[in-house]
């Protein structure tokens, strides 16, 4: 049970680190030599344009949700384990 719920919040930890790269990561894709300037958004030179642009934008979105429910999931099977649910 301990395992399972150390395991849970360990996902979690690594998950919300590494958020911020993932999400620079798709920012830097979608406006290609902008830096750090967060107010200016040059979309010329890209090649992910149209559907491809909405759904590469919601990548960040989707890997938290996905974190999420892997670590309550871990979570939920170590309180089940120890029949507190």
């Amino acid at each position: 049970m301990l395992g399972r719920l150390i395991g849970g919040f360990i996902t979690i930890l690594v998950g919300v680190t590494i958020l911020p790269t993932i999400a620079d990561e798709v920012r830097g894709g979608l406006c290609p030599g902008v830096g750090s300037n967060t107010t200016y958004c040059n979309t010329t030179g890209t090649n992910i344009t149209g559907a491809s642009n909405t759904v590469t934008g919601l990548i960040t979105l989707f890997f938290a949700l996905g974190v999420m429910s892997a670590g309550i999931a871990i979570a939920v099977g170590g309180l089940k384990d120890a029949g507190l649910m």
